[in-house]
């Protein structure tokens, strides 16, 4: 323990997920379901809330045959009697917001952060047979392989209309430093960036849960990524602000009900430790810029794995992330190598 009494390693409550169509209950009027997700990260968790007269569910999962039978399944089995009358979404990415219009459409009305609805219903309206130009010069330029570049333009690229239900007209908007009352409980909004912009976290006053989305993980890291839509942007930036913001809420205490993974606890060590392992990515990548390197040449001292084509694209944007990060900081510069391929190194 540390000084306060404070645990330097996580707990995990629940040492087993709850089987697809069940859920477990978390604590009075909370339960926790599991929905697959057709990727090597293959689950995300939703949280029920139950507010007496209806159901309050905390992220949806991707709009997929399969998903939607598994909350049909849920409906008319654990949660039968009651309708879901509101959905929250932590976040835009459509593991999470997937299937809020399908909601919606049921009578439920949906409660998110204003910008991950904007992005949301942008990206489900901007369907693309073909990767954008924009999006083709901007692998070309982070230095993708060429032969995963030349895949990647021949085939119909990832779009949210693939599993995201059309998100209808309105919603109502969860503002940093809000309340919300669900599951018999008051929750203070605090939203964090990064990962996704104004990611909804919600924190019980009542007793200690949090529901932390992808904002707060167990063991693992969300990806934190940079992409054509703003090129030089900083999101480790955004990532460490946030996690040191939250340090000034979190306890010891908390059980955190994450996006994916188990509930754990032992949040204030976990959010050091999340600070802490993106400074020694920092601190190796710097060192790997002692001579120019593409993106594409960044990926072992960041991730220390190998990256194998399945999550070549996400550890890409990554690297382009810590990168520009280093820009950022005026530890790093930018330049065109002679290809027109961008390459960074250390000042």
């Amino acid at each position: 323990m540390m000084d306060g009494g404070e645990a330097t390693t996580l707990r995990y409550p629940f040492e087993q997920a709850p089987e697809e169509g069940t859920v477990t209950r978390i604590a009075e009027g909370v339960f926790w379901a599991r929905l697959p997700l057709p990727m090597a990260l293959d689950h995300v968790n939703v949280y029920i809330l139950d507010d007496g007269d209806g159901w309050t569910v905390f992220d949806t999962g991707f709009d997929t045959t399969r998903t939607r039978g598994i909350w049909v399944k849920l409906l008319g089995g654990p949660l039968r009697g009651k309708q879901v009358r509101r959905v929250i979404a932590s976040h835009h990415h459509p593991d999470h917001i997937g299937l809020a219009g399908w909601f919606q459409a049921g009578g439920a009305e949906l409660f998110t952060s204003r910008t991950a609805w904007l992005f949301a219903r942008m990206l489900v309206l901007d369907e693309q047979d073909r990767p954008l130009p924009e999006t083709a010069a901007f692998w070309r330029k982070s230095g993708m392989d060429p032969a995963i570049l030349a895949k990647r333009l021949s085939e119909r690229p990832f779009n949210f209309a693939d599993v995201v239900a059309p998100l209808p007209l309105g919603f109502h908007n969860l503002r940093e430093g809000g309340t919300l009352r669900a599951g018999g409980r008051e929750w203070d909004v605090r939203l964090g960036q990064g990962h996704a912009p104004d990611q909804v976290t919600l924190w019980s006053r009542d007793c200690p849960l949090v529901l932390g989305a992808d904002q707060l993980l167990p063991s693992i890291s969300p990806n934190l990524g940079v992409y054509a839509t703003e090129p030089e942007a900083d999101p480790v930036a955004d990532w460490l602000e946030s996690c040191a913001r939250l340090q000034g809420f979190a306890r010891a205490d908390h059980l955190v009900l994450p996006g994916h993974k188990l509930p754990f606890t032992g949040l204030p060590f976990r959010l050091r430790q999340k600070i802490e392992n993106h400074h020694g990515a920092l601190r190796r990548l710097l060192a790997h810029l002692d001579q120019p390197r593409r993106a594409s040449e960044c990926f072992a001292p960041i991730f220390k794995r190998e990256i194998t084509d399945g999550t070549y694209g996400l550890a890409l944007v990554e690297a382009v992330a810590h990168l520009n990060h280093l820009v950022a900081q005026g530890k790093a510069e930018r330049v065109e190598d002679a290809e027109g391929i961008w390459v960074w190194r250390a000042i």
